[in-house]
């Protein structure tokens, strides 16, 4: 079982991600890096040291993020029987505590299915103002009732040669169709309003297919933008109380469930404080520091 994303800057939140779909089954992770200028190559070779397969792939072109996809589902081929297409803050909540893979095998029954379709619930802020220090699964509770929108998991043999996608599916070849996923048994919990301090970073450059810069008069109805915020970087004052009509806690549950460190009481992704304190920018002393570190380690294991 494989995922492939595509993002920028996601150095702050890859390590939940990872952590958290590798406990539900998922084994291999292909990251389409979009020029990112954070710390990112690093957070990837710390989980590649802790034994995760995982891949970085740099992609620099804007908006192509469907033609990503398709690169990404060629490599997939060799490596995986499913590969599911999801963003760095989407993340499959499977209620009954079942791993991905055997939700998959169950809803599969007929060789036929090629594609499964998740829904995915849009979370809000939670009445957060502030960054949730252990994790966005665990921080965001407060979501727009309906679901937003879908996204897929594939089984490669059965894409069409084309490689024809439309970011949120593929088209399949003759004999193959999809199945929509009943959201009681499978959703994707998308943290896609978080707090300001996040979220106010999608006015600048962004992987989105069809909003390159929210702050250009282009697409303003796309469902890429946020609704009623135009096009300028500022913080309305009810902010981190808007997208919230549920509370819907279920994935956070599950969380504090299986994820928990019973030791030291902290999620397995959360880093200690004294990791908190090492908050470094590319290109400072303190970040040559531990890339030297980091290269020194490299250079020890290949002797």
């Amino acid at each position: 079982m494989c995922v492939c994303t595509m993002t920028r800057n996601a150095a702050a939140v890859l390590r939940e991600w990872v952590m958290y779909h590798a406990g539900i089954g998922v084994q291999r992770w292909f990251i389409y890096d979009n020029n990112s200028d954070d710390d990112i190559i690093a957070e990837i070779e710390n989980l590649e040291r802790r034994g995760y397969n995982i891949s970085r792939h740099f992609w620099p072109w804007i908006k192509t993020q469907e033609a990503g996809f398709s690169n990404c589902a060629i490599r997939a081929k060799s490596d995986c029987d499913w590969i599911a297409f999801i963003d760095v803050d989407e993340f499959f909540y499977i209620p009954s505590g079942e791993t991905l893979t055997s939700v998959i095998r169950n809803y599969t029954t007929t060789d036929s299915i090629g594609e499964i379709r998740t829904p995915c619930h849009s979370f809000g802020p939670s009445g957060l103002r502030s960054r949730p220090r252990s994790g966005v699964t665990s921080g965001y509770t407060c979501r727009v009732v309906l679901p937003e929108r879908h996204k897929s998991i594939i089984r490669p043999e059965a894409m069409n040669a084309t490689l024809i996608n439309v970011v949120h599916h593929f088209h399949l070849r003759d004999g193959f169709t999809f199945a929509d996923m009943d959201k009681d048994i499978m959703v994707i919990n998308h943290y896609k309003y978080q707090v300001w301090e996040v979220f106010k970073e999608k006015f600048y450059r962004r992987v989105a297919t069809y909003v390159a810069d929210w702050q250009n008069e282009e697409n303003v109805g796309s469902r890429d933008r946020a609704p009623g915020l135009g096009t300028r970087p500022v913080e309305p004052s009810d902010w981190a109380e808007r997208f919230c009509e549920v509370n819907d806690t279920g994935l956070r549950d599950q969380v504090f469930e299986k994820f928990k460190d019973k030791k030291t009481q902290r999620l397995v992704w959360e880093k200690a404080e004294e990791d908190d304190n090492v908050r470094f920018k590319k290109g400072s002393s303190a970040h040559h520091r531990i890339a030297r570190k980091i290269k020194k380690q490299i250079n020890n294991k290949a002797h």
